[in-house]
């Protein structure tokens, strides 16, 4: 249920309806709107009598919230969530470019394309160091050394760090050096790995399963914000479908579906969505004009010996002229870079 309390309600009697709330068992979430405190009382709650709560002093009114995905719709929060890491406020007018490889792969490479990708305009700083690969036989990451060498990088180069964690016993590791926990498409519906993330104080960015719907998505998401971590990021990387010729098919239409739906911001991975490298920029440019609050891309200095994905990484030329176009669109529509 959303309780909404009337405004001018102190600090002393927001924590007594909060209190009171969850003497019947309820798990309760605070929202501030308008100068008006919203709480998300969440759970079963059978024994708990409406008509009686609604009479509480301060409450004004309290009606339910009408999809399954409570805390990270709009009913309950209908302002955007804006999450501030490093230098960029992703989810606000400024659109957030993530960039760098797929892997890392050395100290040489690493920082080559940390320098790159900050000369462009990027903020945050991709690279994984626990890699997700369909064979056993692929490359798997330097673990604990990629990161380490990830940090060192975007450090030099005044960037954030994004990078995925594949379980649960990897969040404490991975928190130690990332600004942003990302949670790949395999991983999606892996809920105790999602709870683990709920708890650390850091930004998740939570990828789309590949044949998830957009309802369960946010559901995924629902399970992070419900531990107590409001700071998700959703991103679109493209669903698999019956088409071959790309490697996915990049769902543009979720951004404004998700973006009518949640608070939470949405930025899109056109690289993964396509997988193919001259194909990557128009995506990239009609993942923005779809109202995206940002781009993570794959970008390597020499993607034809990458260890991974070098088939679908741009080139750091490539990667220069398309932040170019961007800004060009991002004016258009009253943001920037």
């Amino acid at each position: 249920m959303l309780v909404i309390l009337k405004r001018g309600i102190s600090e002393t009697d927001v924590s007594d309806v909060s209190s009171r709330l969850r003497m019947f068992g309820l798990s309760v979430h605070r929202t501030d709107h308008g100068g008006q405190v919203r709480l998300g009382a969440v759970g079963e709650g059978g024994g708990v009598d409406w008509d009686q709560v609604r009479g509480w002093p301060g409450v004004e009114k309290a009606e339910k919230i009408p999809v399954p995905f409570k805390l990270v719709s709009r009913a309950f929060q209908p302002h955007d969530t804006v999450i501030t890491v490093g230098r960029c406020a992703i989810g606000s007018r400024q659109l957030a470019i993530m960039a760098g490889p797929c892997s890392v792969e050395g100290e040489e490479q690493t920082f080559t394309i940390a320098a790159a990708v900050a000369a462009a305009g990027a903020t945050v700083m991709r690279g994984g160091a626990y890699k997700p690969r369909t064979s056993p036989y692929s490359f798997q990451g330097l673990g604990e050394e990629g990161l380490k060498l990830l940090r060192r990088a975007a450090d030099a180069n005044g960037l954030a760090v994004v990078s995925e964690v594949m379980d649960t016993q990897q969040v404490a590791l991975v928190a130690r050096y990332a600004d942003i926990l990302q949670i790949g498409a395999r991983n999606m519906q892996n809920f105790s790995l999602l709870k683990e993330v709920g708890h650390v104080e850091k930004p998740v960015m939570l990828k789309r399963g590949q044949s998830a719907t957009i309802e369960e998505w946010l559901m995924s998401a629902e399970h992070i914000v419900s531990q107590g971590n409001s700071q998700v990021i959703l991103c679109e990387r493209g669903i698999r479908t019956f088409e071959t010729y790309t490697r996915n098919t990049l769902d543009l239409n979720a951004v404004p579906v998700v973006k009518e739906l949640s608070h939470l911001p949405v930025i899109v991975d056109p690289s993964h969505g396509v997988g193919i490298r001259n194909k990557v920029a128009a995506m990239a440019r009609a993942s923005v004009a779809a109202g995206a609050d940002g781009l993570i891309i794959e970008v390597h200095h020499d993607p034809d010996h990458a260890l991974s994905d070098g088939a679908q990484s741009l080139y750091p030329e490539q990667f220069a002229q398309l932040v170019g176009q961007i800004r060009t669109i991002a004016e258009v529509l009253g943001r920037r870079v």
